[in-house]
């Protein structure tokens, strides 16, 4: 009996351990992680994406048992039981949710954006938009509806069967876009003469994008049937001078969010590599026949994902190599030296100071046929993850769509926002975004003050202040709890004896009078708010309170900050950071070392 006794104590306090370390985000992960089975007899490429998805799974429930054990260091809790109790806690998840109309939900592989997932996806487009532009990148869109014909070509590749594509109402075959480079070679032959060639825009174009993007395929971990992709594309540079500044992007892009070439590499390549190892093991001349040529790309991307047998039928059909020729071909790109352009490339990202980002991988082809030269895709050094991005160049692109005179060179990538935030979440890299970030809550003591509250919210957004205004009266722990929902760092308080006298009490909530252990507090006449941060440093430094205080957000497009010192305020842009015990969530102030901007 004592020792059922025991046994029973300990099982429960294992459990007690597990349920502790496991969170609610751990058991999401796991559910969203989780590929169903299919509910009929799968198709041949269905069963690769369906393999693929669940080689995914794997690693992805493998990342998330790493974490949680980690929480249980020197418990002695045994993986086996931590993994069940996953299992168990996300089918009670899933059991525990009241059966509701499929409606209710987001379409299948779409995903809503709810404020909190807004302000991620808004910090992530903000990175890659100032990246953009401090590369000298100019902005563009287009409609999300295009014509069929943009992408029906003919190399096999699955973006044209997954395509959401129909009939309107006009008799029109449109889709939505499954990519933006085709979009993209519509504007500019749209500003090109295709009987000369003659481009009436001033060359090179440097345009960036930022569109949504729809394929029907396999959801999985990373991958879904709408995704956010940020474009970058060089047209009228013929070197690799365009590629090395697109790739310097990418690299600039990932140090600005806290990842290192540790954790990302970028393989490199060239369809050249792929075109001399075809002419030597099938006979295949790229120039000679481009569309065969083409093809074979398709499948050899494939190679990545798949075995080479279960291609053997379809290298046949589409360039009629033999079982011995593909073999032939998987071992000699796996031992190929770089081409000239590749040698070129990585002598300039030396100059830029990326060159421990990139690694020559001859077996990458990318699985688009209209890509011409240099190639590359960035992908997770740990392996848990599909590509980051890719891309490459793509000089003939503009023949596919009538331009045969309209002789462009052209480089770009594409930058799926799902399997970035997978990586930076697993890093633990995204910042808190639960709760909004204001400056101000402003609010009404009861019903008289409600004009007077909208008029000092009126005056703080007019000086470029993030306002939250309580739209019912608020008493003050009420208001201060508001606050609290809303990321505020000051409530205007707005009650009846200081509205007498032309004033607001505003309160700090996080410069601390050293005394009180209390947030300070002063009151500001309503038509001097333009005075408050002055008055904030006198009561500051009349309390002897040095410290900094935490930073204001000034409104644009780069999310600069204001900084008050002690002495001066400092603009410093989101890259700078400093470490800080008591800063709330937000942008951290400015460092303080000599030389910082």
């Amino acid at each position: 009996f004592a020792q059922g006794e025991m046994g029973r104590e300990e099982a429960a306090a294992v459990k007690e351990a597990i349920d502790g370390a496991m969170r609610s985000e751990d058991v999401s992960a796991w559910r969203e992680a989780t590929v169903e089975k299919p509910k009929s007899e799968p198709t041949e490429s269905e069963r690769a994406a369906l393999k693929e998805g669940k080689e995914a799974e794997k690693k992805a429930k493998t990342a998330i048992l790493d974490r949680v054990m980690a929480r249980l260091e020197g418990k002695g809790v045994k993986r086996d039981k931590v993994k069940k109790a996953l299992e168990a806690a996300a089918a009670n998840a899933a059991a525990e949710e009241e059966r509701r109309p499929a409606f209710l939900d987001a379409v299948s592989g779409t995903r809503d954006f709810e404020p909190s997932e807004m302000r991620m996806r808004n910090w992530l487009f903000g990175q890659m938009k100032g990246v953009a532009a401090s590369f000298g990148f100019k902005e563009y869109d287009a409609p999300v509806l295009e014509h069929v014909e943009l992408y029906e070509r003919k190399a096999g590749e699955e973006i044209t069967a997954q395509m959401y594509n129909f009939v309107d109402k006009d008799g029109a075959r449109v889709t939505l876009r499954p990519e933006m480079t085709p979009t993209l070679a519509r504007l500019v032959l749209n500003n090109t003469n295709l009987a000369t060639g003659e481009v009436r825009v001033p060359l090179p174009l440097k345009w960036f994008s930022i569109p949504q993007c729809w394929r029907f395929e396999t959801t999985q971990r990373g991958r879904k049937r709408e995704h956010y992709q940020w474009n970058m594309d060089i047209w009228g540079v013929e070197g690799v001078e365009a590629e090395a500044e697109l790739l310097g992007a990418i690299v600039d892009f990932f140090e600005s969010v806290g990842l290192t070439s540790a954790d990302v590499g970028v393989k490199v390549s060239s369809r050249g590599v792929l075109a001399d190892a075809l002419a030597r093991v099938a006979g295949i001349d790229a120039r000679a026949e481009p569309a065969r040529f083409a093809a074979t790309c398709v499948l050899v991307d494939k190679l990545e994902k798949v075995e080479a047998a279960s291609l053997y039928a379809e290298f046949e059909q589409a360039s009629a190599m033999s079982a011995d020729q593909v073999d032939a071909l998987v071992e000699a790109l796996a031992d190929v030296a770089p081409t000239e352009d590749v040698a070129r490339l990585f002598a300039l990202a030396e100059a830029y100071g990326f060159r421990d980002w990139l690694v020559f991988d001859g077996t990458v082809v990318r699985g688009l046929a209209y890509y011409t030269g240099i190639v590359f895709e960035a992908f997770d050094r740990q392996g848990q993850l599909r590509a980051i991005c890719g891309g490459g160049r793509y000089d003939r692109l503009l023949e596919l769509y009538g331009g045969d005179k309209c002789q462009i060179p052209c480089c770009g990538f594409g930058f799926g926002d799902c399997v970035v935030v997978e990586l930076l979440r697993e890093r633990g890299l995204l910042p808190d975004f639960s709760k909004p970030a204001v400056d101000f809550v402003v609010a009404p003591f009861s019903e008289n003050e409600k004009r007077p509250a909208a008029a000092v919210a009126t005056g703080l957004r007019s000086l470029g202040y993030a306002v939250d205004l309580a739209l019912a009266p608020r008493k003050a722990r009420a208001a201060f709890d508001h606050a609290n929902r809303a990321g505020a760092r000051r409530v205007a308080f707005v009650a009846p004896d200081e509205c007498a006298l032309g004033l607001v009490r505003i309160k700090d909530m996080y410069l601390k009078d050293p005394l009180l252990h209390e947030g300070i507090q002063i009151d500001v006449p309503v038509d001097a708010l333009a005075d408050l941060e002055d008055l904030f440093a006198q009561k500051a430094a009349a309390l002897g309170i040095t410290r900094p205080a935490p930073p204001i957000m000034l409104p644009g497009p780069h999310a600069w900050t204001l900084v008050p010192t002690d002495k001066f305020a400092v603009i410093v842009p989101p890259s700078c950071s400093q470490d800080a015990d008591d800063v709330p969530p937000g942008p951290s102030p400015a460092p303080e070392e000599e030389g910082a901007p």
